[in-house]
Protein backbone atom coordinates (compact mmCIF):
# COMPACT_ATOMS: atom_id res chain seq x y z
CA UNK A 1 0.00 0.00 0.00
CA UNK A 2 1.47 3.83 -1.03
CA UNK A 3 2.27 5.26 2.29
CA UNK A 4 0.99 8.42 1.81
CA UNK A 5 -2.30 6.45 1.77
CA UNK A 6 -1.65 4.38 4.66
CA UNK A 7 -1.30 7.83 6.66
CA UNK A 8 -4.58 8.97 5.05
CA UNK A 9 -6.41 6.38 6.31
CA UNK A 10 -4.78 5.93 9.53
CA UNK A 11 -6.22 10.07 9.87
CA UNK A 12 -9.36 8.93 8.71
CA UNK A 13 -10.02 6.05 11.31
CA UNK A 14 -9.11 9.07 14.18
CA UNK A 15 -11.57 11.29 12.70
CA UNK A 16 -14.07 8.84 12.35
CA UNK A 17 -13.41 7.69 16.02
CA UNK A 18 -13.92 11.50 17.40
CA UNK A 19 -16.90 12.34 15.24
CA UNK A 20 -18.40 8.45 17.13
CA UNK A 21 -17.48 9.82 20.40
CA UNK A 22 -19.57 13.67 19.98
CA UNK A 23 -22.62 11.34 18.72
CA UNK A 24 -22.11 11.04 15.33
CA UNK A 25 -23.40 8.36 13.12
CA UNK A 26 -21.03 7.41 10.14
CA UNK A 27 -23.28 6.78 7.31
CA UNK A 28 -20.64 7.00 4.74
CA UNK A 29 -17.13 6.45 4.13
CA UNK A 30 -15.12 7.68 1.06
CA UNK A 31 -17.37 7.80 -0.90
CA UNK A 32 -16.37 8.32 -4.23
CA UNK A 33 -17.80 10.63 -7.16
CA UNK A 34 -16.59 11.92 -10.23
CA UNK A 35 -15.58 14.49 -8.96
CA UNK A 36 -13.03 13.04 -5.99
CA UNK A 37 -14.06 11.52 -2.80
CA UNK A 38 -16.19 12.43 0.28
CA UNK A 39 -14.21 11.11 3.20
CA UNK A 40 -16.96 10.96 5.65
CA UNK A 41 -20.65 11.32 5.62
CA UNK A 42 -22.43 11.50 9.12
CA UNK A 43 -25.04 12.52 11.12
CA UNK A 44 -25.81 14.18 14.40
CA UNK A 45 -29.45 14.11 14.19
CA UNK A 46 -30.19 17.46 13.68
CA UNK A 47 -27.29 17.93 10.95
CA UNK A 48 -26.36 15.74 8.04
CA UNK A 49 -22.25 16.52 7.97
CA UNK A 50 -19.68 16.08 5.13
CA UNK A 51 -16.20 16.04 6.66
CA UNK A 52 -13.07 16.28 5.10
CA UNK A 53 -10.08 14.69 6.87
CA UNK A 54 -6.54 16.42 6.28
CA UNK A 55 -3.72 14.40 7.77
CA UNK A 56 -0.12 15.20 8.50
CA UNK A 57 3.02 13.58 9.94
CA UNK A 58 4.87 16.02 13.09
CA UNK A 59 7.57 16.88 11.68
CA UNK A 60 7.23 16.11 8.40
CA UNK A 61 6.70 17.97 5.08
CA UNK A 62 5.74 21.50 5.75
CA UNK A 63 1.87 23.08 4.60
CA UNK A 64 -1.10 24.33 5.54
CA UNK A 65 -0.82 24.95 9.36
CA UNK A 66 -4.80 24.16 9.91
CA UNK A 67 -7.31 21.83 8.28
CA UNK A 68 -9.46 24.89 7.05
CA UNK A 69 -6.36 26.23 5.19
CA UNK A 70 -5.92 23.17 3.93
CA UNK A 71 -9.62 23.05 2.23
CA UNK A 72 -9.48 25.80 -0.52
CA UNK A 73 -11.81 27.44 -2.74
CA UNK A 74 -11.48 24.78 -5.40
CA UNK A 75 -11.99 22.13 -3.12
CA UNK A 76 -15.26 23.38 -1.21
CA UNK A 77 -16.19 23.90 -4.36
CA UNK A 78 -15.38 20.30 -5.45
CA UNK A 79 -17.11 19.04 -2.03
CA UNK A 80 -20.44 20.71 -3.21
CA UNK A 81 -20.26 18.76 -6.11
CA UNK A 82 -19.69 15.64 -4.39
CA UNK A 83 -22.16 16.26 -1.66
CA UNK A 84 -24.79 17.08 -4.15
CA UNK A 85 -23.74 13.13 -5.59
CA UNK A 86 -24.11 12.00 -2.52
CA UNK A 87 -27.69 13.05 -2.26
CA UNK A 88 -28.59 12.12 -5.44
CA UNK A 89 -27.25 8.29 -5.00
CA UNK A 90 -27.19 7.40 -1.36
CA UNK A 91 -30.03 10.60 0.01
CA UNK A 92 -32.96 8.07 -1.17
CA UNK A 93 -31.55 4.90 0.97
CA UNK A 94 -31.71 6.97 4.15
CA UNK A 95 -35.78 7.19 5.12
CA UNK A 96 -35.29 10.43 7.56
CA UNK A 97 -32.17 13.06 6.83
CA UNK A 98 -31.27 15.87 8.63
CA UNK A 99 -33.14 18.68 7.16
CA UNK A 100 -29.69 21.03 8.38
CA UNK A 101 -26.17 20.01 6.10
CA UNK A 102 -22.78 21.59 7.13
CA UNK A 103 -19.38 20.77 5.64
CA UNK A 104 -16.81 20.34 8.56
CA UNK A 105 -12.95 20.17 8.12
CA UNK A 106 -10.62 18.28 10.69
CA UNK A 107 -7.20 18.02 10.65
CA UNK A 108 -5.65 15.00 11.91
CA UNK A 109 -1.42 15.10 12.79
CA UNK A 110 0.35 11.87 13.94
CA UNK A 111 3.60 11.09 14.50
CA UNK A 112 6.04 9.01 12.82
CA UNK A 113 5.00 5.99 14.35
CA UNK A 114 1.70 7.27 13.35
CA UNK A 115 -0.01 7.65 16.57
CA UNK A 116 -1.96 10.50 17.68
CA UNK A 117 -0.29 13.57 17.96
CA UNK A 118 -3.17 16.20 17.67
CA UNK A 119 -7.27 16.59 16.20
CA UNK A 120 -8.39 19.48 15.47
CA UNK A 121 -12.63 19.46 14.21
CA UNK A 122 -14.00 22.47 12.78
CA UNK A 123 -17.74 22.52 13.13
CA UNK A 124 -18.96 24.04 9.82
CA UNK A 125 -16.07 25.02 8.18
CA UNK A 126 -17.46 26.53 4.99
Amino acid sequence: MDPRRAVGQRGEAEAVAHLERRGHTVLDRNFRTRYGELDVVSSTGACLVFCEVKTRIAGGRTGPATALEAVGPAKRRRLRLMAREWFRLRGPCHERLPSRTRFDAVGVILDARRQLVALDHVEDAF
